[in-house]
C-alpha cells in the first residue's frame, strides 16, 4: 500500500470518530473540498459522524487519575526491557505513580509492532521494542501507574525521508539540523492525520493521555523561512503574516487533535519550553503557550534548569535549581491565571547532570536538586510534575512529596 493510500484511509478513520460541529453551508462547503482533494474522496454523512459521538471507546482497562501525576520518562527500550522492572520497583517503593513511555519516539519511530489490519503497518515505522503494550498496560494497572503514551510530532526524520513533500527541503535534500535530524511540516494536514492515528493506537492499547511532544517548528525556523522550500497548505491564502500563520499552524493541530481524541476518553497533554510562558509568544517555533493551554488538558513546559541561560537575573541556572523553578512556577502561574479554564500545570524537572554546560556552570545532580525543584512547584502551588532523564536512571533518595509530610 502506498503512503497516499494509508493516508486516505487514515484520514477516512479519523473521519469516522470526528465529534459533530456546526458549521455554515459555505464553511461545509470548503471543508469537503479540502477533504476530497486532499484525500480523494468526499466527506462523511453528518449522520454518520453524530452517531460516531455516542460511541466512546472502552480498552477493557481501568486506572483512576492519582491525586496528583508525579511520573517518570520511559524509552520504548527500557518499557520493553529489563530496565521496566527496576522502575516498577522505584514505583512501588515512592510515591511516584506515572510513566510517560515513548510510543513514537524523536525519529519518528513506532516503539511497537502495529498489527497486520493498522493503517500504519505498510508503512514500516514499527520497532519491537515492546513486544507486547497491552501486557506493559496490564502491569500498569494491576499496579495502579497512570500510563501516559508520548508522541512525538513533528520531529520525523523517517517521514520527512519517505515523504520530502510533508518536510522541509534544502536544494534537493530534506533539511536536517545541526544534530542530523529532519522535521515534518506542521502546516500540512496530512501530517496531522498520521499522528493523530498514531495516538488514537496508544488510546486503543489503554493509555489514559496522550502527550504530544515537539509541537513545534524546528529552533531557529524563523532563520531560514524563506530559504527552505515547502508547503503551506491552507494557511497559504491566510492574510496573517508568517509568524501568525506558524502559531495558527501548532495551535490548530492541538485543537484538532484533541477533538479526534474525544471518543477515546483519554486526556491530551501538550510538552512546551519553559521560556514560551514568559513571553506572549515564541514566534520562530509557532509557541504560543496560552493558546495551546487553551485547548490542552495539561501542559508541561521543560523547565530543566540547565536549558536556561541567564533568566530570571540567575547567572548561572543549573547551579541553583530550587530559584529558577521558583521563579518560572511565577511566571507560569501568572500566565495561566488570564485564561478562562487554565489545564493542569505539569512541568518536566531535571533529573540529569548538565556536563555539557562545562566547568562551573553545571553541577551534579542527585537527590537534593531533584528535591529542590519539586519543592519550589509545591510552594507554588503546582503538584504535578514529571522527571526527565534519558536514560531512564533517577536519582534515589528522594522525597517527592516534601510538603505532604
Amino acid at each position: 500500500m502506498t503512503f497516499k493510500k494509508w493516508m486516505s484511509t487514515g484520514a477516512l478513520m479519523a473521519a469516522l470518530i470526528a465529534p459533530n460541529t456546526l458549521v455554515s453551508a459555505e464553511e461545509e462547503k470548503t471543508n469537503d473540498d479540502f477533504t476530497e482533494r486532499t484525500y480523494g474522496f468526499t466527506a462523511i454523512d453528518e449522520e454518520l459522524i453524530l452517531a460516531s459521538t455516542l460511541l466512546r471507546f472502552d480498552s477493557g482497562l481501568t486506572f483512576t487519575y492519582p491525586d496528583a501525576v508525579r511520573g517518570v520518562y520511559v524509552t520504548g527500550h527500557s518499557a520493553g526491557g529489563a530496565r521496566f522492572n527496576e522502575l516498577l520497583k522505584l514505583l512501588d517503593k515512592t510515591d511516584l505513580n506515572a510513566m510517560v513511555i515513548d510510543i513514537k519516539d524523536d525519529f519518528g519511530d513506532l516503539t511497537y509492532m502495529p498489527s497486520d489490519d493498522s493503517p500504519l503497518k505498510p508503512l514500516n515505522i514499527g520497532n519491537p521494542y515492546i513486544k507486547n503494550p497491552r501486557e506493559v498496560l496490564e502491569i500498569l494497572e494491576e499496579k495502579k501507574i497512570y500510563p501516559i503514551a508520548r508522541v512525538v510530532v513533528f520531529k520525523d526524520s523517517a517521514l520527512a525521508k519517505a515523504k520530502p513533500e510533508l518536510s522541509f527541503v534544502e536544494g534537493s535534500e530534506v533539511w536536517k539540523n545541526g544534530r542530523g535530524e529532519s522535521f515534518v511540516n506542521p502546516f500540512m494536514k496530512e501530517v496531522w492525520d498520521y499522528n493523530v492515528e498514531v495516538a488514537v493506537e496508544a488510546a486503543k492499547m489503554g493509555f489514559q493521555e496522550i502527550q504530544f511532544d515537539y509541537v513545534r517548528f524546528p529552533e531557529g525556523f524563523e532563520n531560514r523561512a524563506d530559504t527552505l522550500t515547502y508547503g503551506k497548505g491552507e494557511y497559504e491564502s491566510s492574510d496573517t503574516d508568517s509568524v501568525q500563520k506558524r502559531v495558527h499552524a501548532v495551535t490548530d493541530f492541538v485543537a484538532y487533535a484533541r477533538e479526534k481524541l474525544k471518543p477515546y476518553n483519554v486526556k491530551v497533554s501538550v510538552d512546551i519550553f519553559g521560556y514560551a510562558a514568559t513571553l506572549a509568544e515564541a514566534p520562530g517555533i509557532g509557541q504560543n503557550f496560552g493558546k495551546i493551554s487553551e485547548n490542552v488538558d495539561v501542559i508541561s513546559s521543560m523547565i530543566y534548569p540547565s536549558h536556561w541561560t541567564s533568566y530570571f537575573g540567575i547567572a548561572k541556572p543549573d547551579l541553583q535549581p530550587y530559584k529558577l523553578v521558583q521563579e518560572y512556577a511565577k511566571a507560569e502561574n501568572a500566565t495561566l491565571a488570564k485564561l478562562e479554564s487554565p489545564p493542569t500545570s505539569r512541568p518536566w524537572l531535571q533529573d540529569f547532570t548538565a556536563s555539557y554546560l562545562g566547568s562551573g556552570n553545571y553541577q551534579k545532580y542527585g537527590a537534593t536538586e531533584v528535591q529542590a525543584q519539586i519543592l519550589a512547584l509545591n510552594e507554588a502551588g503546582i503538584k504535578e510534575y514529571l522527571l526527565w532523564n534519558a536514560g531512564n536512571r533517577y536519582s534515589p533518595g528522594v522525597d517527592y512529596t516534601p510538603l505532604n509530610k
